[in-house]
């Protein structure tokens, strides 16, 4: 018995600063994971992520579960929550600084 697919996002690291960002569906890389395109079809999601990881400004893409939330998709998972928010730590680099990409 197979399991039924849950909703995914496609989310990876900015190259060179390192950023969470989220694929939209306009293939347009975002630091907001509300602006995320919700797949809800496996064979989609599947085409999105290898989409993804032709890109060459991008690391470590992936699926992440999400559901629809009032703004656009929130993550299902505690990682991916976080990955979501920021940093956790105190204030550094970019943060310390005010410097927003």
């Amino acid at each position: 018995m197979s399991r039924r697919f849950t909703p995914k996002i496609v989310t990876a690291n900015a190259l060179e600063e390192g950023d969470v960002i989220f694929l939209t569906a306009d293939d347009i890389w975002s630091r907001d994971h509300r602006e995320a395109e919700l797949i809800e079809d496996e064979a989609r999601a599947r085409l999105r992520l290898l989409h993804a990881l032709s890109q060459p400004h991008v690391v470590g893409a992936c699926l992440a579960e999400a559901r629809m939330g009032e703004n656009g998709p929130e993550p299902v998972r505690l990682r991916d929550a976080i990955r979501a928010r920021g940093p956790s730590n105190y204030p550094h680099g970019k943060q310390e600084h005010g410097l927003h990409v």
